[in-house]
């Protein structure tokens, strides 16, 4: 598969990890996933899954940990990085230019090789600070996704709101699909 076509789902500590579980399964093996050591905990309490049935059908496997993996370096070829869930630890380090982790440094890399990254923030309220953080990265040209579905499209399922955040994932990736709900108006 061409690199080029592939994305980098990266996957935090926060909340909401069965929105990074859908993005790996409509992707596929154009995914490669990097998880945390906190979203591995996550994973297990929200979904049951050992970390590697979490990846699924994703091409190849990384540890939040390895610093040495090839997302680490600009000369490693991706379509684009999602972080979802974004955490707000990591959306601060990555708006402070802080690279500790692969997923720190595979946005740094994305920011200066001028990849498209989005950033899925689901914890709420946000402070000052994380709004400040995300304006930042948004000037930078970050797109900024907070998991907030709507309800127009009459939700019957959890899953129906996991759809509507990944289709919208799927639109900005320029990934056609046919999940989700998408607004046609008002009913006549």
């Amino acid at each position: 598969m061409d690199p080029e076509s592939r994305f980098l789902v990266a996957v935090t500590g926060a909340s909401g990890v069965e929105y990074a579980r859908r993005l790996i399964e409509v992707l596929g093996d154009r995914t490669d996933v990097i998880v945390t050591k906190d979203a591995s905990a996550v994973i297990e309490i929200e979904t049951g899954l050992s970390v590697k049935e979490f990846a699924g059908r994703a091409a190849t496997f990384y540890q939040g940990e390895d610093l040495a993996a090839p997302p680490a370096s600009g000369s490693h070829l991706f379509r684009a990085l999602v972080v979802l869930p974004c955490s707000g630890t990591t959306l601060a380090k990555i708006a402070s230019g802080i690279a500790d982790n692969l997923v720190t440094r595979a946005a740094a890399v994305a920011l200066k090789e001028r990849r498209p990254l989005i950033l899925v923030p689901r914890e709420t309220p946000s402070s000052a600070i994380a709004l400040e953080n995300q304006l930042s990265l948004a000037r930078l040209g970050v797109v900024i996704l907070p998991a907030s579905p709507g309800f127009y499209g009459g939700p019957k399922r959890i899953s129906d709101l996991v759809d509507f955040i990944v289709a919208r994932i799927l639109d900005h990736l320029g990934v056609e699909h046919a999940i989700g709900v998408r607004w046609t108006g008002l009913p006549e």
